[in-house]
């Protein structure tokens, strides 16, 4: 339990503090990997600020589901050492006002194309959770673990 607990903290802190991700598509069995700038809602569910001209968004389009991908820094010089979080889930456009203001918080600079006709709001609901603490270290986390120990770590003034 103790185990579980500490890969919780570390998956938080992970979470809290990612800004970068790989999000991962599939559509007709082609899958797609690309580069976004995940922000974080009240729940923990990812927020992503989408262009329609790109081939992940018209791959969601299709077929909502995907996973994202974020990691933190190797302990060493070797990457499998980097701790790293799978979520795994459906994305669905939803309405720029209730998140534009936390997606601009974390992601400042997107100030210049958010209001942008081809761009959306996209969520990921979350249904599973991978976490490799480094190498060696993986296992599967509950959601709402995670969740709950996020609300934990902001209530404490640290995220």
């Amino acid at each position: 339990m103790a185990a579980n607990q500490e890969a919780l903290r570390e998956a938080a802190a992970l979470l809290l503090g990612a800004r970068v991700g790989a999000l991962a598509t599939v559509r007709n069995g082609v899958p797609h990997a690309a580069l976004v700038t995940p922000a974080w809602d009240e729940d923990a569910q990812p927020l992503l600020l989408l262009s329609t001209l790109a081939v992940h968004t018209r791959q969601l389009q299709a077929s909502p589901a995907c996973a994202l991908l974020v990691t933190g820094p190797a302990a060493t010089e070797n990457p499998q050492t980097a701790p790293r979080l799978c979520l795994t889930g459906e994305a669905r456009r939803i309405p720029c006002e209730p998140v534009r203001a936390r997606y601009l918080a974390a992601h400042p600079y997107a100030a210049q194309y958010v209001d942008f006709q081809d761009f959306d709001f996209w969520k990921i609901f979350v249904q599973d959770i991978q976490y490799i603490g480094g190498f060696g270290r993986a296992m599967h986390l509950n959601f709402a673990a995670l969740q709950h120990e996020i609300s934990q770590h902001r209530a404490s003034g640290c995220g």
